[in-house]
């Protein structure tokens, strides 16, 4: 730590703070992540383990850089590059709404950060505008990698947690209890995303699990097993009833913008896993 002037506190989490830094010799700024282990028996928390195994495999210009991991007294530091906005704080600027040109281009670099944490193998599984860093240049970076796991293209049915994400970024096949699924729901965020860049507000504002459910099916329709051949199977699908919604009309639900934004949205949102789309094939869609 010797090699870098701290410069003030600028967030705090679950197991510990972070702070803006700076190095004594280049001058550049960085990001502090202070963590300390309470409990030495217990180890390193999981969701620690797997930003630091994700970060030390990723190397991409929109993906938040771990420069290097300190020791420091009952835990370490994480030293990371400074990025000093979020997609949150951009998108509730006020004084300066984003425009379409924008709304693309950051749309396009989480894209293809997503396409790039995919083809390493890694869903992310929390992604949210919170979690996309702003670096000075206007560049979009992912961030916050806690809830991302590794995996195989062919392995065998591997049972993950259906508590990840975000709620108002959930995909239905996790609001419903699933264990088994794909990188396809970092899709499902994305097209979220999507949505609340052009609406300025979020698609899905859930304030509970099952309220979230709620709106994902009042909006987009109830399912059937022709557009979700897996629905009874989930084991949260008899739990709980919803009255039936034939869906809004999506020039309602996203209004004003381009056929072709609109199509891509809805591959987006597509219940059955299966077929929506994934990040190499939005690479070439006409949208971007």
């Amino acid at each position: 730590m010797n090699k870098y002037r701290v410069l003030g506190r600028i967030g705090e989490g679950a197991h510990g703070y972070v702070m803006k830094g700076i190095n004594k010799v280049t001058g550049v700024e960085v990001a502090l992540k202070k963590l300390i282990i309470r409990n030495l028996d217990e180890g390193i928390p999981t969701n620690i383990m797997r930003e630091i195994a994700s970060l030390r495999v990723l190397n991409s210009v929109y993906i938040v850089k771990l420069l290097e991991i300190i020791p420091h007294g009952m835990g370490f530091v994480l030293v990371m590059e400074y990025l000093p906005t979020s997609l949150y704080e951009v998108l509730h600027n006020c004084n300066k709404p984003l425009n379409e040109s924008q709304i693309k281009l950051y749309l396009k670099m989480l894209l293809l950060g997503i396409c790039y944490m995919h083809q390493n193998h890694i869903m992310h599984r929390d992604l949210k505008p919170a979690n996309l860093l702003i670096a000075h240049s206007g560049m979009l970076k992912i961030a916050d990698f806690g809830l991302a796991r590794i995996y195989l293209e062919n392995e065998p049915i591997r049972q993950y947690s259906h508590q990840v994400a975000t709620r108002w970024y959930r995909a239905p096949e996790l609001l419903y209890g699933s264990h088994n699924y794909t990188n396809s729901i970092d899709m499902w965020s994305y097209g979220c995303i999507m949505v609340e860049l052009y609406n300025k507000t979020p698609l899905f504002p859930g304030e509970t699990d099952i309220e979230q459910l709620a709106i994902v099916l009042h909006t987009l329709g109830t399912p059937t097993l022709e557009n979700w051949p897996d629905l009874h199977s989930l084991p949260d699908y008899n739990k709980i009833t919803f009255s039936r919604s034939p869906g809004l009309d999506w020039k309602d639900i996203v209004p004003g913008v381009l056929d072709s934004t609109l199509a891509l949205i809805k591959r987006c949102l597509q219940y059955n896993h299966v077929t929506r789309i994934s990040a190499s094939e939005v690479c070439s869609h006409r949208f971007l």
